[in-house]
């Protein structure tokens, strides 16, 4: 009996019988492994009066699958010693562990105990869904099961496709207009039973600035952003969604940025709602919104990202331990809490080594979350140091893998199982994660898919198999693949109701899902959000990818070691040995994934008797794969060529390049003409954020967002490449993809009028000779002719590598275009230029690109690209993310066109 106990009850942990024995519940389990033996003609649940919400949930889920199958259901508190029929007795027990459930008994008597409430409550699901499947109760059952990981949970973004009008990235007031389904009851039930039947026990809603709808401030009562009757309602609301989540054993969690405070709080202020830098006006309202945020909802968890607008580790440290975690403790004590509630804090754009630490001695109830594979599904063996920041923190305490944005799966579906199986298991054993935080596959869009259809699709049905694998592979990343195999296939069977569709359907998704993976960690630019790669990348991205901001963290941390295409072909051209992953042997098996998915969806179209329309769909997805690895393989062809070009100078490679590209805009135009008409977009960012391979926003609306939009822009990119062959034939000079400009045509740009208003800065005229700092002798020594005679800013040298210069204050008359030059170094000596994957806000002002590369040389320091920033007109501050020098070259009339171009070799001295 010991050892049967000790198997059950696990980790070598034995329950004493007689302990046991003192609930009447356990005497009832013990007496069913005795053989006690009812006719079956109704079933009684017994479930303890005072049981908690969640187990009362589960044993009514219960008696629902009961009832499908005909039974007779009696709820009762206590066991009738007359009842007739089988008896299923749900229990808690500490013995087990958290989550943990077993289900045992024969001859009608059963019994299921649970590790806490939410083990009874999987106890009572597991065995409603046996019920359901086999038609009946069962006579005899011995289950055991517990998660592998503690934490198991989505996310939902209150946020939009778009930036609201007169907002900033991430400020999104709750509102029916703005998010109508954040107020449908009916719509929340079915999603959250969906997670529950999923055994997923944590939400997550994202938003940057959540407390100016949800929490009113005696001292700053103006900073609610709502109307009263939209406060009053989402108060409502959300209570009422912490209720039902708590039911279904969810923990909701509220996430927010820092630091964004309310558009009323702002103005009332004379403050930007998005702050890189603490004031103490700033701590001391965004300290009580947290407590009153606390108080008002203390079943809520509060999920935190220090990083995006709030820049530098010193104000990161300095929010998080005197703001963040303190505001939370304040609003613990007015809730008359005992326990610390969790938060968990996001290691994004932040220095996690130098902040963890001091968080945690602060406050002991933390978890942390960095992004599996940044912002894409990339790989299962995340490395380097990705890998070694998540190791680290999981050392510290419980941490977090997020699967996030999906931006290389957009917007197809996916699910390929066997990869995120050895995902799960990567998370685990490489990144020593114990929670799972999972984005949704069209997270701008929720909660409707991005396909064309009406009415549209919700996600969860939509993407069920997407949902459902990282679930259970969150439960238990290691079941067996034979039964893990057999599993799919009974799924997938009763959605499309045919074993052999199923086994099609399934080869489809699992080689259908190599594809985008393996074409973005060795052809992207980044794995974040600021590049959709089902839209394609221009020829100048693959070659000079360094052009356009590529994060080595996609080659180094998220891909299995292997060769860049640069770097192939000079390796090729000097004969020299490769290693890993190359460019070649990725598309080798891209090719062979995508023919082999297409293949399989055909095939299993005709055998299809349930969810037709759904087949159709999945079929098309692989069309569209298909044609867009058939993109990336020609146009990568058509780089090499121009790399090589770059050795041998042999007009034939050029040529060459010439019919690939040719290939890769055919494949292109197959492409557009399927999705652009059965999707209503490729990504869900729409907005200026996103630049690869073309902007996403274009004067504040969106653009460029279906394949169809892009077509033009790459059949003159074919045209201009065509030129550009011909003049060579007859020229036989240096070819080079950007854009050129005969800089004997180059005339100067025309200079706006403007004021320098701050002391810290002066004005001075911009010519080869001139100092363009206040505090150095460095001379410009070259110059692009555009720049020549503008009129620029020149201030401390020292305080700007010091972070200490402060905004400069101008007044313009007109809305204008401040050219900044970004110094090319990594050194900490320099203004680095903004990432889009870590400041979302930085391109709100255009700036990011660089409009002219090369375009001066200053005395005894690194060359220099020019970026150009946007500002309207009237008084204006100057403000630049991040430390290190800079120069301003100039100020420009917005309506003024800067033609982008390398002024290399084209600078006057």
């Amino acid at each position: 009996m010991n050892r049967f106990l000790a198997h059950f009850f696990g980790s070598g942990r034995v329950c004493r019988l007689a302990t046991i024995c003192r609930s009447w519940l356990a005497c009832l389990w013990l007496a069913g492994l005795m053989g006690t033996s009812v006719r079956a003609e109704s079933v009684s649940i017994v479930v303890a009066s005072n049981a908690a919400p969640r187990v009362r949930f589960g044993s009514e889920q219960l008696a629902a699958a009961l009832k499908q199958i005909g039974a007779s259901v009696v709820v009762q508190a206590s066991a009738s010693p007359q009842a007739q029929g089988e008896r299923v007795v749900i229990s808690v027990t500490g013995c087990l562990v958290k989550e943990g459930f077993l289900i045992n008994g024969d001859a009608g008597a059963l019994t299921i105990l649970g590790g806490g409430d939410s083990g009874a409550l999987y106890g009572c699901l597991e065995l409603a869904k046996r019920i359901r499947e086999a038609g009946k109760f069962p006579q005899t059952i011995s289950v055991t099961d517990k998660p592998a990981f503690a934490l198991r949970g989505t996310c939902i973004g209150m946020q939009k496709t778009y930036i609201l009008p007169g907002r900033h990235v991430y400020e999104y007031p709750y509102t029916p207009d703005l998010f109508p389904w954040f107020y449908d009851q009916a719509l929340w039930r079915e999603y959250l039973d969906f997670l529950a039947a999923n055994r997923m026990n944590t939400l997550y809603l994202w938003s940057g600035h959540p407390f100016a709808s949800l929490v009113r401030l005696k001292d700053y009562p103006y900073a609610v952003e709502v109307p009263d009757d939209v406060f009053q309602k989402n108060q409502v609301q959300f209570r009422w969604l912490a209720q039902e989540c708590d039911k279904r054993g969810i923990w909701l969690v509220q996430m927010f940025y820092n630091i964004i405070v309310s558009k009323p709080f702002a103005e009332t202020n004379g403050i930007s709602t998005q702050l890189s830098k603490p004031t103490p006006l700033t701590e001391d309202y965004t300290r009580k919104s947290i407590a009153e945020f606390v108080r008002d909802y203390p079943n809520v968890g509060l999920m935190v990202c220090l990083g995006e607008a709030l820049q530098g580790t010193p104000n990161q440290l300095e929010w998080c331990t005197n703001v963040i975690l303190p505001g939370v403790l304040n609003g613990m004590r007015a809730a008359g809490l005992k326990e610390q509630p969790p938060v968990v804090i996001r290691t994004h754009a932040m220095d996690a080594d130098a902040i963890m630490p001091a968080a945690y001695g602060v406050y002991t109830n933390i978890f942390t979350e960095s992004k599996y594979n940044g912002e894409s599904l990339t790989t299962w063996e995340p490395r380097g140091k990705d890998q070694a920041i998540q190791l680290h923190m999981a050392k510290l305490g419980p941490h977090l893998v997020n699967i996030h944005i999906l931006s290389n799966l957009e917007p197809f579906r996916y699910g390929d199982q066997e990869f995120i199986k050895k995902c799960m298991q990567a998370a685990r054993d490489r990144l020593g994660a114990t929670g799972l935080h999972l984005y949704p596959l069209s997270y701008w869009n929720w909660p409707y898919s991005p396909d064309n259809t009406d009415p549209p699709l919700l996600q969860w049905k939509r993407d069920w198999i997407w949902f459902e694998a990282w679930a259970r592979y969150a439960w238990n990343p290691d079941v067996p693949e034979k039964e893990d195999h057999n599993y799919w296939i009974s799924r997938l069977t009763d959605f499309y109701g045919d074993a052999g569709a199923a086994e099609m359907i399934l080869a489809a998704y699992n080689a259908g899902g190599e594809v985008a993976p393996r074409l973005i960690r060795r052809f992207g630019i980044t794995e974040g959000n600021r590049q959709t790669l089902s839209l394609g990348m221009t020829l100048d991205q693959l070659v000079k990818p360094d052009k356009f901001g590529a994060i080595e963290d996609l080659w180094l941390s998220q891909a299995p070691p292997g060769e860049r295409l640069d770097e192939y072909v000079k390796k090729e051209w000097n004969h020299e040995p490769h290693a890993g992953e190359t460019p070649v042997s990725i598309l080798n098996e891209t090719h062979q994934y995508s023919e082999r998915a297409l293949a399989s969806a055909e095939k299993a179209l005709p055998l299809v008797t349930k969810n037709h329309d759904e087949a159709v769909r999945l079929q098309t997805d692989m069309l569209c794969l298909f044609f867009l690895n058939q993109f990336y393989t020609a146009k990568v062809a058509a780089a090499t060529d121009v790399l090589r070009y770059n050795y041998s100078h042999n007009i034939n490679d050029m040529k060459a390049a010439e019919t690939n590209l040719s290939q890769s805009l055919d494949s292109y135009r197959y492409l557009a003409a399927i999705a652009s008409t059965n999707y209503l977009f490729a990504n869900g960012m729409q907005t200026s954020q996103r630049k690869i391979p073309v902007s996403g926003g274009l004067k504040g609306k969106p653009a460029n967002y279906l394949w169809s939009q892009l077509v033009p822009m790459y059949e003159k990119e074919f045209t201009d490449f065509q030129a550009k062959v011909s003049k060579l034939e007859q020229e036989t000079n240096t070819l080079t993809t950007a854009a050129t400009v005969d800089d004997s045509k180059v005339t100067p740009l025309v200079s706006a009028f403007f004021k320098v208003i701050s002391t810290n800065a002066e004005s001075y005229t911009v010519k080869v000779g001139e100092l363009p700092f206040t505090d150095r002798q460095y001379k410009l020594e070259q110059l692009a002719p555009e720049l020549n005679g503008l009129t620029g800013i020149r201030f401390s040298h020292n305080a700007a590598k010091g972070g200490q210069l402060g905004p400069i204050e101008i007044e313009v008359k007109e809305p204008v275009q401040v050219l900044v030059g970004y110094f090319k170094s990594d050194k900490k000596t320099w203004l680095q230029v903004p990432k889009l994957e870590f400041a979302a806000q930085a391109d709100e002002r255009g700036g990011v690109d660089a409009v002219i590369e090369n375009a001066a040389t200053v005395q005894d320091c690194p060359g220099l690209d020019i970026h150009a920033f946007r500002y309207d007109a009237g008084r204006q501050k100057l403000e630049f993310i991040g430390q290190g020098s800079f120069v301003i070259l100039g100020i420009v009339p917005q309506s003024v066109q800067i033609t982008k171009r390398d002024a290399h070799g084209g600078v006057s001295k």
